[in-house]
């Protein structure tokens, strides 16, 4: 009851107001009327405020429209952002679902169809690991570490005799079984050797890898100290976020106290990579035991620590590990998608610094300046910036691509680049031109150039969401200099201007006598005198 008193006295309030300056508007008009009317005849007072009151209109759409855009920009942002808030994820899957729908929104902005056509089938293929109900176990290690000796002596702990011929794992073979007081089904994945020689090995390697990143858990096997190469791998796998387990393999070929040795050499190795009691060792395939008039006995393998470690993680946090997993994954392939997205937008963006090189360095031709400077050519420049956005997907003003375009000029000015670009430029065209054509044909090349030097920056700059970095803009645009004036880009450039600049120049110059020849030494002109 007391808030709707309020609201109504507020109401009253706002009408009053409302009132007042009504009153004051038509008491303001009736004042000119009547102050015009001495001045003016009355047939002529109507149409002077009519004009009057249109040209007030027209200042107020001119001021307030914009600012009505702007404020209602800031009103969708505040909207979408309440939103994505409001619509968080609760937990890994719905965080994995958003990340997956995100990458419908990009393959719809790639256009490279190949390019495409992989993203979605590996999307599609996480969107069946989302809705999958295994926990994948994937066996990693050297060749002769024995981890098919290892999967094999697992399988037998686990479901009975393998009858199945094991050997050396070329490519990625997968088993599922069920593990006692597990809801769900496990798939014991086997991978192809690491750190083997060749092409094939390395490509083998390869598929390992990928099997690595696809794991709810990693088994890496060895079969003593790590070497060096073998502790990059393991950092490198839990760098993306795997649980592993580190199998010390062959402990039949050792006694209990080296085996004590090794296990805290390893663990002290892999300290903040594995947790301790994730250190286990076993033996996968035991040698066998000679007999004095018997045949040899075959020890039994010795894999119990291991299955007991292996069960004791999968029962306490295997719906964790799967939901990191695919999180993980839909990450991954989220970033995957920007990166061909950014590529991409780089490409078009190239291609449209490289048309505004040439604009520019046209327009230089036609009318040399007497010096080059950026910011006469700022029009250009920052049209080329609002192109280069529309490529980002950025709405951007004329005013500040104008002003974006302004700043980089004097920055390439002040960093004294301008005056660097003529000296690098300059006695490459100098040999190849007539004396009165140099100075044109510089100016237009060392135009062309340092537009690219600019839209390089503007790329970094739309590349990092508008933001020229720590460092600032003029570090941005030093090491873009820096990296176009190497050889072999300045080189490319200048075969390139010499087809677009220099040659349309000397068409254009038809008959200008060539550029002379430095006179030959002995030459009796080199004296400045004939013989007789």
């Amino acid at each position: 009851m007391i808030k709707g008193r309020q609201r109504m006295l507020l109401g009253l309030a706002a009408a009053f107001v409302a009132l007042v300056v009504l009153g004051g508007i038509l008491q303001a008009i009736r004042t000119l009327i009547w102050d015009l009317s001495y001045f003016l005849p009355g047939w002529l007072i109507t149409p002077i405020l009519l004009l009057g009151l249109g040209l007030l209109a027209a200042v107020a759409v001119q001021v307030g429209w914009p600012w009505w855009q702007q404020l209602q920009q800031q009103r969708q942002r505040k909207a979408s952002d309440s939103s994505s808030k409001a619509e968080a994820p609760s937990n890994r899957r719905d965080a994995a679902q958003q990340s997956l729908n995100s990458i419908d929104r990009l393959l719809e902005r790639i256009q490279d169809e190949v390019s495409r056509e992989n993203l979605r089938q590996e999307k599609e293929r996480v969107t069946r690991e989302l809705n999958r109900g295994d926990l994948v176990v994937v066996v990693f290690g050297t060749g002769s570490s024995g981890k098919t000796s290892l999967i094999r002596a697992l399988l037998q702990q686990m479901v009975g005799d393998v009858s199945a011929a094991m050997g050396s794992t070329r490519t990625t073979q997968s088993y599922r079984l069920r593990l006692q007081g597990l809801q769900r089904a496990l798939q014991l994945v086997d991978t192809p050797g690491i750190l083997e020689a060749g092409e094939a090995g390395i490509s083998r390697e390869e598929t390992a890898r990928r099997q690595a990143v696809r794991a709810d858990l990693m088994v890496v096997v060895v079969d003593g100290d790590l070497r060096q190469s073998e502790l990059t791998v393991i950092r490198s796998i839990a760098d993306l976020g795997k649980r592993l387990l580190l199998v010390l393999n062959k402990r039949d070929l050792r006694g209990a106290d080296e085996e004590r040795r090794l296990l805290e050499i390893l663990r002290s190795r892999c300290s903040g990579l594995v947790q301790a009691h994730d250190v286990v060792p076993c033996s996968a395939a035991p040698q066998s035991l000679p007999r004095t008039g018997r045949s040899p006995l075959q020890p039994a393998p010795d894999v119990s620590e291991l299955l007991q470690r292996l069960a004791a993680v999968l029962h306490a946090e295997g719906e964790e590990l799967i939901a990191d997993n695919i999180l993980l994954q839909c990450r991954h392939l989220d970033q995957r998608g920007r990166d061909l997205l950014n590529s991409q937008r780089q490409r078009e963006a190239r291609r449209c610094i490289d048309r505004y090189s040439w604009i520019g360095a046209g327009i230089v031709a036609a009318n040399p300046l007497p010096g080059v400077d950026l910011l006469s050519t700022a029009a250009v420049n920052g049209q080329m910036v609002l192109e280069i956005a529309k490529v980002y997907g950025i709405e951007l003003s004329k005013e500040r691509a104008r002003e974006l375009a302004v700043s980089v000029g004097r920055t390439l000015a002040g960093l004294g680049i301008v005056k660097g670009a003529l000296k690098l430029i300059s006695p490459a065209l100098s040999l190849t031109l007539p004396t009165l054509l140099i100075s044109q044909a510089v100016q237009a090349v060392a135009t062309a150039w340092l537009t690219r030097i600019a839209g390089a920056s503007f790329i970094r700059y739309f590349d990092q969401d508008q933001d020229w970095g720590d460092d600032g803009l003029q570090q941005v645009v030093q090491e873009v200099f820096e990296l176009n004036r190497r050889d072999a880009s300045l080189r490319r450039f200048l075969e390139t201007a010499m087809r677009q600049v220099v040659e349309p120049l000397q068409r254009r110059a038809g008959a200008l006598p060539p550029r002379p020849e430095p006179p030959e030494e002995g030459d009796a002109w080199a004296h400045g005198h004939r013989e007789p």
